[in-house]
């Protein structure tokens, strides 16, 4: 480029950037709201936000896997996104959710929230395709083939007969039970009203045992409803030793939900922990993580939103420059928070390792 002015050259460097995913990694400044010194146990005095790349089309459901890699859900791009350190991002899974044949018709036509099981095998809630699935080997298919061959099996798609909403975050607990939200954000319409809506409730399900289903198995013909009086249930996570199930509601009215875990994978009686509703921004719950300690870690208005263990206290708030989705922990030490923000990837180094799914 030396050909160009100057100015120019920077800004056709910018341009490659950009168009290859912009890979290079950005240090960004943010603004943190600070309600308890109990933060500064978890969060640098002068976080730095980084970067990682950007050009998505809604970021979500970010998982670090036992190989040291990130996945992550490109939703509306009907994709899984892979981004390794030293490498950079690459097409991991396409496509991820929708497989029909003409165009979805709705906005949101990929996979959501990703977690591991016991044995490290990635288990995805399908959103668009309605149902729940399991990857069985991290291996890809052979060249002329597509995903579509892959080996994938389908842990739930229906309760009582009738079809999934369009499931969007996962956890797993005891007993490598599978705990999911069933919101309608997946459907085409996206709300109570879309006619492909079989399900009058908008709940949160255990899969028993999923972990233990054979490779190839038939969907589980019996999966438990847990909670059926959330209007729109979204993100979810488990405290350390699976004590207590978080989850929380984007909408209409916006907060966490805590709900004591009994020994037999039923839950007891949720307690109203934080109600964001009277907040100016936007943005919802969504995404949950927990560290090693309890803390809980979730997207909500405004961006990264820190609670203490229980939900006892609202730590503080990392305002982002764009609207948090989800969050994950990674790195080789687990102490990196990946955070993903509707067209961008971003990492946050805080002092307290997160819990490995």
């Amino acid at each position: 480029m030396a050909f160009l002015p100057a100015r120019w050259a920077r800004f056709a460097c910018l341009l490659l950037v950009l168009a290859a995913g912009c890979s290079a990694v950005a240090q960004i400044p943010v603004r943190v709201e600070r309600f308890s010194p109990a933060l500064d146990r978890i969060l640098p005095r002068h976080p730095r936000l980084e970067r990682l790349g950007g050009g998505f089309n809604w970021v979500e459901g970010p998982v670090w896997t036992r190989s040291g890699f990130l996945l992550f859900a490109d939703i509306r791009n009907n994709r899984i996104m892979r981004w390794q350190p030293g490498r950079g991002f690459s097409v991991f899974m396409h496509p991820s959710g929708y497989l029909g044949a003409g165009k979805y018709g709705g906005p949101e036509s990929g996979s959501n929230g990703m977690t591991l099981d016991p044995r490290g095998r990635l288990t995805v809630a399908g959103h668009a395709q309605r149902d729940v699935w399991r990857l069985e080997s991290f291996h890809f298919p052979r060249p002329g083939r597509s995903w579509r061959d892959a080996r994938i099996t389908v842990l739930a798609d229906r309760y009582h007969g009738r079809r999934l909403n369009s499931p969007n975050d996962l956890v797993y607990g005891p007993h490598g039970d599978l705990y999911f939200t069933d919101p309608p954000y997946g459907l085409p319409m996206q709300n109570d009203r879309d006619p492909g809506k079989q399900l009058k409730i908008n709940g949160v399900y255990r899969i028993p045992r999923a972990a233990s289903r054979p490779p190839g198995s038939r969907p589980a013909r019996h999966i438990q409803l847990l909670i059926s009086n959330l209007p729109r249930p979204n993100g979810i996570a488990f405290s350390p030793h699976h004590h207590y199930l978080y989850v929380d509601n984007s909408a209409p009215r916006r907060f966490w939900m805590r709900y004591r875990l009994r020994s037999n994978g039923a839950l007891g009686r949720g307690r109203l922990f934080y109600d964001a509703s009277q907040r100016s921004e936007k943005s919802s719950p969504d995404g949950m993580r927990v560290d090693r300690d309890g803390n809980i870690y979730s997207a909500g208005p405004g961006g990264l939103w820190i609670f203490s263990p229980r939900g006892r206290r609202l730590l503080g708030i990392v305002h982002l420059p764009q609207v948090m989705a989800n969050c994950a922990w990674g790195g080789r030490d687990y102490r990196t928070l990946f955070i993903m923000a509707d067209t961008s990837v971003y990492r946050l180094r805080l002092k307290i390792p997160g819990l490995r799914p």
